[in-house]
């Protein structure tokens, strides 16, 4: 996404990733406790992006990668 804004909520973010919504909360929690996104009802907001991509799995630079491949022509 071109925005830090996401406006979602935690019950659509766990439906999405097939997780519960308290297995998502928990993450949340702790996302927010180390400073890199901040969540208010129905939406999270990226503070801290490079933060929050050292935290993430390799995936997301193999797919974010592809995905810049893919769009940029």
């Amino acid at each position: 996404m071109d925005s830090d804004r996401l406006l979602l909520t935690q019950e659509f973010l766990g439906q999405m990733l097939g997780a519960p919504r308290t297995t998502v909360t928990l993450a949340v929690g702790m996302l927010q406790k180390a400073g890199l996104i901040e969540s208010s009802r129905g939406a999270l907001l990226i503070v801290n992006r490079e933060g929050l991509e050292d935290v993430v799995c390799e995936c997301y630079g193999v797919i974010s990668a592809e995905y810049r491949r893919l769009t940029i022509q």
